[in-house]
């Protein structure tokens, strides 16, 4: 038997109110019913996975529905916007 996770669809990671962060997942068993539940990380823990995916992800480019932080962007002390795709 195999198990499937995936990141539970339409909830957001979210702060609990003990300073960590919880990451939605759904734990699918092969021919069972999906469960939802949460990975929790302190906020170390949270900076260690961040780093270790934006260096997983860094020599590729961004898909067309990445998220604002996967964009190349160019600050001013006036505004910060989006200039070109990384």
């Amino acid at each position: 038997m195999g198990w499937a996770i995936e990141r539970t669809p339409e909830r957001p990671v979210r702060r609990t109110g003990d300073h960590r962060l919880a990451v939605p997942l759904r734990l699918t068993r092969t021919g069972g019913d999906p469960t939802d539940t949460e990975l929790t990380l302190t906020l170390a823990e949270a900076e260690h996975l961040h780093a270790g995916l934006r260096r997983a992800l860094d020599s590729r480019p961004p898909p067309p529905a990445a998220p604002d932080c996967r964009q190349s962007v160019r600050a001013s002390p006036d505004a910060a916007h989006i200039v070109e795709r990384a």
